[in-house]
């Protein structure tokens, strides 16, 4: 297992040297920020990121991402012409060492909540999605959390609209015709796709999603066989669904030597509804039974790139909303734990 924590580049208010702190740490997981969805990064931006990581001590062998345009997703306007630089991209951060990417095929939202400041019991906050505030939501005058800066209104209505008219069945096409010109580039160069679940796993606004559970999954890779074509499994992505099997998926996908990369982070489901609050990681603060999870990763082989997923706001942090340091941290020594006492009991 190789344990890495999500940097956010220059901008990010940790400092690499806090994260090298970290016991174990391997890595930062992060990507060039500013150049538009889409468009081509040069070698100068990832040696300048490579070299920032090195003077730390740390390495940058996985991307989370480089974005899917929009046009992509649904098989229209420059589509091949993004493919092509997504391609290209592909190429560039191979020869900087990278070994995986982490992208998503959600329309519009990769990730969706009802609060970014729940306050739990204990005081500190955390993401949550509340069904009957998600409910209350009108979807022709949309202001969620998180997203109220990444789109005007007008940007956002028109994405709903032209989302609403594809099928499940349209965007998974668009899926496999994305994943069979880049893949090829992928088996040439070394780099692992690792597509991450959709957050949270069911359909938002009458718009699709297609990567929700196990079914999903063997579907993509029965229509796109290469091992290079792998996942993202994110406990917290798939465990808000009761319908997922995280323990039974951890150990299928892994003996299968699809899982790329993980993301270990607990939920709590709060109400009979699909509804959950993110928690610290241990598996007795949430519904999800992380040391089960980690098990079934270990004994059917997985040896890849691990990272604390969101954390809490706690010891009085007004961190970034899911990506504070302290939580993370206390995760990564939990995530460390489980790992070593597995690993060695696996023996």
């Amino acid at each position: 297992m190789k344990l890495t924590f999500r940097w956010y580049g220059e901008k990010d208010s940790i400092p690499l040297q806090y994260i090298s702190q970290i016991p174990n740490i391997s890595g930062v997981v992060t990507a060039v920020y500013d150049v538009p969805v889409g468009e081509v990064w040069t070698d100068e931006q990832l040696s300048k990121l490579k070299k920032l990581c090195a003077d730390k001590n740390l390495g940058m062998e996985v991307i989370e991402s480089i974005p899917v345009h929009e046009d992509i997703k649904m098989g229209c306007g420059r589509r091949d012409e993004y493919i092509e630089n997504y391609c290209k991209n592909i190429e560039t951060v191979a020869r900087h060492g990278v070994k995986c990417v982490c992208y998503n095929f959600m329309p519009v939202f990769d990730w969706l909540r009802t609060d970014m400041y729940h306050k739990n019991s204990d005081g500190s906050t955390s993401l949550s999605y509340s069904y009957d505030d998600f409910v209350k939501v009108d979807p022709n005058n949309l202001h969620l959390p998180g997203w109220d800066e990444s789109y005007s209104p007008d940007e956002l209505q028109g994405l709903l609209n032209a989302y609403r008219k594809i099928s499940h069945e349209q965007l998974f096409e668009n899926l496999v015709y994305f994943l069979k010109k880049v893949i090829p580039v992928c088996e040439r160069v070394g780099v692992n796709m690792a597509i991450h679940p959709d957050d949270p796993p069911w359909d938002v606004f009458g718009i699709p999603r297609i990567v929700s559970c196990e079914k999903d999954l063997d579907r993509m890779f029965e229509a796109v066989p290469s091992k290079n074509n792998g996942l993202t499994l994110c406990s917290g992505s798939f465990g808000a669904s009761r319908k997922n099997n995280l323990v039974e998926m951890a150990a299928k996908y892994a003996k299968q030597g699809r899982v790329h990369f993980v993301h270990l982070r607990n939920v709590l489901w709060t109400d009979n509804h699909d509804s959950f609050c993110e928690v610290g990681h241990c598996s007795k603060h949430g519904s999800l039974d992380m040391a089960a999870i980690v098990k079934a990763l270990v004994e059917n082989g997985f040896d890849g790139y691990v990272r604390p997923d969101h954390g809490r706001n706690i010891f009085g942090e007004n961190g970034k909303p899911g990506y504070g340091l302290y939580d993370r941290a206390l995760g990564a020594a939990y995530i460390n734990g489980l790992f070593e006492a597995t690993e060695k009991n696996n023996k």
